[in-house]
């Protein structure tokens, strides 16, 4: 099933009428490459964001079970990656008429930072298009992901980052 951002906006209206008190949700992965336009649609829904705010989508959850996939990890963790500390600070604000969730998207570098732990085919293609959109440089995703903490072995990281850098920026990664 592909959600494209009326999508993503009814579904979070659906998670909204739950809430009792206001959560924050970053956005990540293919969410927030259709909230801030990259790409027209995801398959799956994504977030991060403070732990608090997890137990409380989490709970919606368990109550609502959408239908589709929904993947959520705390303060920062996105797939088998770790974002530095000021990530939620660094996420861009996305305008809602939400009461009780801020929503937000992780920046596009951090989009492709944690994309570049799993970097599948269509990974490679998000990453494409966010360098291409926000003119991402070489130095910004080597500064950014060397701040990123990988849950598994580091150096397969360390490696994808080279490829992407490789491949995008014609130079040693």
């Amino acid at each position: 099933m592909s959600l494209d951002k009326s999508r993503l906006t009814e579904f979070l209206e659906v998670i909204e009428s739950e809430l009792e008190e206001t959560i924050t949700l970053v956005a990540a992965g293919g969410t927030a490459m259709t909230l801030l336009g990259i790409k027209p649609s995801t398959i799956d829904v994504d977030f991060t964001g403070p732990a608090k705010s997890l137990d409380e989508l989490k709970a919606v959850l368990a109550r609502l079970r959408p239908g589709f996939r929904v993947d959520y990890w705390p303060d920062g963790m996105v797939f088998s990656q770790t974002l530095p500390g000021d990530y939620l600070q660094k996420s861009i604000p996305i305008r809602t008429g939400f009461k009780h969730i801020e929503l937000r998207a992780l920046q596009p570098l951090d989009i492709v930072v944690t994309k570049i732990g799993r970097l599948n085919e269509r990974d490679w293609q998000d990453i494409e298009q966010s360098i291409k959109k926000f003119s991402l440089t070489s130095s910004q995703i080597k500064r950014r992901a060397a701040q990123v903490e990988y849950a598994g072995n580091e150096e397969i990281y360390r490696s994808n980052a080279r490829s992407v850098i490789a491949r995008f920026f014609r130079e040693p990664g």
